[in-house]
């Protein structure tokens, strides 16, 4: 009994000592599990590479109005500045009438540069650019109702605010646009946040209240 009592004894000791001398245990029974890794390892970041946009085309889609500039590199003859007519075309030199109405001055570029190929020039270098934007009109109670050359990215506020900003009779709720695309012609209600299209026309009603 007294054996075993002892036996006992050793054995809790051991277990005692053995979590601050682990590294004993694995000399002697030959461990070979390695140690944790570190949980702080530096991260690694891969290069980032920007995304680089096309800056010679433009996303906006010509109309009646627009100003353009036609450059062709080393022909005077054949840059030129044109504005769209109310078919959304114009006249160039052997060419004829070019309709680009809807169209990108990405789209007018290819389309000059194949046709000026096609027995006129060897390899011609087109770049159009927009020198002044078609208008759009504010009409109602503004200060100064009319017409506005369109930029992008104006919205129906700070349309209004070129316009002189709204009269003291003006309803701010009460704010129609025609798109000009809009084969019906239908006023539709809008807000001052709302995105203005090139050839929109708003329209401001009185407030009676």
């Amino acid at each position: 009994m007294i054996h075993n009592l002892r036996c006992l004894l050793v054995l809790l000791s051991l277990f005692a000592w053995a979590p601050a001398h682990a590294g004993f245990f694995d000399k002697l029974f030959g461990t070979t599990e390695s140690s944790p890794v570190s949980s702080q390892v530096p991260v690694v970041y891969e290069a980032f590479s920007p995304v680089i946009l096309p800056t010679n085309v433009s996303d906006y889609r010509l109309g009646a109005g627009d100003k353009l500039n036609i450059t062709v590199f080393n022909e005077k003859e054949l840059s030129m500045e044109i504005r769209l007519s109310d078919a959304g075309s114009f006249l160039y030199p052997f060419l004829g009438e070019v309709v680009i109405k809807n169209k990108t001055i990405g789209d007018l570029q290819a389309l000059l540069t194949t046709r000026l190929k096609d027995g006129y020039l060897v390899d011609p270098k087109v770049y159009v650019s927009i020198i002044e934007y078609r208008p759009f009109f504010v009409n109602g109670e503004v200060t100064k109702p009319g017409g506005y050359a369109y930029q992008p990215g104006l919205n129906i506020r700070k349309a209004i605010s070129l316009a002189g900003g709204l009269t003291a009779r003006a309803s701010a709720t009460k704010i129609y646009v025609i798109h000009e695309d809009d084969p019906t012609g239908t006023p539709r209600l809008t807000t001052l946040n709302a995105i203005l299209r090139p050839g929109d026309t708003i329209t401001i009603d009185q407030s009676f209240f």
